[in-house]
């Protein structure tokens, strides 16, 4: 079947208005959750082959956001698409006014390779809850995982509802000639901007998922082994292949030494080695190459082992850093972490300002002061403030860019509005309306008018 068969035949299927019964779409949600617990063996040895991951993180980063979100609408469906009853202003009373959840239509969403389960069936799941119809375009740069999902849900759910499309970027540009009702994509800024553009030639609304260099800040009065720990977890989960992983590190110069020491001594404790099944490999030679060029930012403070054949890059961790390195040119997205010193924490806030605004920031300190300050003055996605990474993980907060790093956002309640239109009707009484609006507009009704706004 090619792309116009069906979009045709997804078109066809939701003019229908299937997709608006919530038994439907519950059943769909079930579904994509019986297909992945009784696949775990082969989605794993698939994701092990594209990314080296491990079935504990495979499950703990991947599989468990999926199930998490499919657990999530089948708790709140109900709730989430009732009409909602909102006040109504003076002036159109008699009448009541509701706000509609309706599904969008077709939609496409374009996964990325990192987290190629999480990042591709989450949006998934979230357009199926609000009732749409999905092809999904997995990323050919993990070719493995890629086939699997097609295989698994091509098999087990009808094209006009849900069906994955594989191919490379030829492929993936000759979908984008289509019109869809939404777009939904996680990957590059550059590309984001590539997708952007292909959906403003049918005015398709887009969600962008994108990336940038996410800062992590520690300050003087931060717990300095809780810092350690927590950023070199949040840094090396997956090789650094994350996107709202840390990309640099700006450190408090009183108490950089003793936090480099404290890192270097996690990196050890957490076995990160060529043979330890809880580090993940990189993607392909091409990143390899590219993380391996950044290696000369610097000086290296530990690490910096690399083994091609392998596909691996030891966690590194760089001092001496300027951002005229190419370290700090573009995201790095790999296993390697630039330290900066500095001594005065509001003009580091100053220089993050000048950058793109990144998918995430991070700070470690004691102080509630710094915490405002954080908060205040830099703009960012979402974060963590003494952790990385972990507000992807709470469903209740909407997980998303702002500027160069994203449009539009996910996870729970806001998957559902992501994917939903939102009809504004009001409900006039058809007796007791006065005259005001009606001709001749005199001053009277001028000035009653302006009391009733």
């Amino acid at each position: 079947m090619n792309i116009v068969e069906l979009l045709n035949s997804q078109r066809k299927f939701f003019s229908g208005d299937a997709t608006k019964d919530l038994s439907f779409r519950k059943k769909q949600l079930l579904r994509i959750e019986s297909v992945l617990e009784k696949n775990e063996s082969k989605l794993n040895e698939a994701i092990y082959k594209d990314l080296g991951k491990s079935g504990i993180e495979t499950y703990s980063t991947e599989l468990s956001f999926v199930y998490n979100e499919i657990q999530y609408f089948i708790k709140n469906l109900n709730s989430l698409s009732r009409p909602k009853r909102v006040s109504t202003n003076l002036i159109n009373q008699l009448g009541s006014s509701k706000i509609y959840y309706e599904p969008l239509g077709c939609t496409l969403i374009i996964g990325t390779w990192n987290y190629p389960y999480q990042m591709t069936l989450v949006p998934a799941v979230c357009a199926l809850a609000a009732g749409n119809t999905v092809i999904l375009k997995p990323s050919e740069v993990a070719s493995h995982t890629a086939n699997v999902l097609a295989e698994l849900i091509n098999s087990e759910f009808p094209p006009e509802v849900f069906h994955v499309v594989t191919g490379g970027v030829d492929e993936t540009t000759e979908i984008l000639k289509h019109r869809f009702d939404k777009i939904f994509f996680t990957g590059s800024p550059h590309v984001g901007k590539i997708v952007y553009q292909a959906a403003a030639t049918h005015l398709t609304p887009v969600t962008l998922e994108l990336g940038g260099k996410s800062p992590a800040i520690v300050t003087a009065s931060a717990n300095i082994k809780v810092a350690a720990r927590r950023i070199v977890w949040g840094k090396f989960l997956n090789a650094g292949q994350t996107c709202i992983a840390p990309d640099y590190l700006y450190v408090d110069a009183d108490i950089e030494k003793d936090l480099l020491e404290e890192m270097k001594k996690c990196i050890i404790k957490y076995k990160y080695t060529k043979d330890a099944e809880n580090y993940s490999r990189i993607v392909n030679s091409k990143n390899l190459y590219r993380l391996q060029k950044m290696l000369d930012s610097g000086s290296i403070y530990f690490g910096g082992e690399f083994n091609e054949e392998q596909l691996y890059i030891e966690p590194t961790i760089l001092t001496g850093v300027t951002w005229e390195d190419s370290a700090m040119q573009e995201e790095i997205f790999g296993p390697i972490l630039p330290v900066l010193p500095y001594d005065d924490l509001e003009e580091v806030m100053e220089v993050i300002k000048q950058k793109e605004k990144p998918l995430s920031a991070y700070i470690f300190t004691s102080k509630s002061s710094e915490k405002e300050l954080f908060i205040e003055k830099l703009s960012f996605g979402g974060g963590c403030i003494n952790d990385t990474v972990m507000h992807i993980t709470n469903s209740n907060l909407p997980f998303g860019g702002v500027g160069n790093s994203g449009i539009g956002n996910y996870h729970g309640l806001f998957g559902f509005l992501s994917f939903s239109h939102q009809k504004s009707v009001i409900d006039k009484a058809t007796w007791g309306e006065p005259d005001l609006r009606y001709p001749p507009y005199t001053n009277a009704k001028r000035k009653w008018i302006k009391r009733l706004q």
